[in-house]
């Protein structure tokens, strides 16, 4: 067995704990603009893009008119009150080890590219390319955020089926499943039975069993 061709990352849940980044924000960012208290974060929303889940929020309360307005308060509130997220195990390990094999590697998120920028920033991060939601007319579950970062790491449609993509939710498995590339589950949020059932083609724990896997393929 020889090591992929490339390999392709979500962050939240993949790269980075950032739940807490995420919520305190939607959290400020609703109780500024309503003066309520948010509902609790349907796991069922996990990995969808952040216009969706500012949408869920406003129908709660009858606001659907709002939600453009969250999501944009929100955004503003995640860079204002940035919260650092927590690097995941492994992440370090594994993009050391895809540089020194030459092999490219890159981020396709739906969180916001300016979440993303500052992250990366403040945990030094090595990822040469990121795209977040606003880089795509659909974002996942569509399969255009993976086809996207594919085609800028100079990869072509012959190579997607030979591309591993890190995934910890069912929707960017699905992303991954449309765009032909092999998605690889990851344990943050859905069981292994959920990710196997979405297409996931191996499961790790997280990135850190993964590298320890592709360092023990021999070429």
């Amino acid at each position: 067995m020889k090591l992929p061709k490339g390999f392709l990352f979500d962050f939240d849940g993949v790269v980075v704990d950032s739940f807490i980044s995420h919520y305190s924000a939607w959290t400020s960012a609703f109780k500024e603009l309503f003066d309520k208290e948010i509902a609790p974060f349907p796991k069922s929303y996990a990995g969808k893009s952040p216009m969706i889940i500012a949408n869920y929020f406003c129908s709660v309360i009858g606001k659907v008119n709002k939600a453009e307005e969250l999501f944009f308060l929100k955004d503003k509130h995640l860079d204002i009150y940035f919260t650092k997220p927590k690097i995941l195990p492994g992440v370090l390990d594994i993009t050391n080890f895809l540089s020194d094999k030459n092999i490219k590697y890159g981020i396709a998120s739906n969180a916001t590219k300016l979440f993303l920028k500052n992250s990366i920033q403040q945990l030094n991060l090595n990822f040469p390319i990121v795209f977040g939601v606003q880089d795509y007319k659909k974002p996942k579950p569509a399969p255009e955020a993976y086809i996207t970062l594919a085609k800028a790491l100079g990869f072509t449609k012959k190579d997607f089926n030979n591309i591993w993509v890190f995934e910890d939710s069912l929707t960017g498995t699905h992303a991954a499943n449309l765009a032909g590339m092999i998605p690889i589950g990851i344990l943050t949020q859905y069981s292994k039975e959920e990710l196997k059932a979405a297409g996931s083609q191996f499961v790790f724990p997280t990135l850190l069993e993964a590298y320890q896997y592709l360092k023990s393929i021999k070429q």
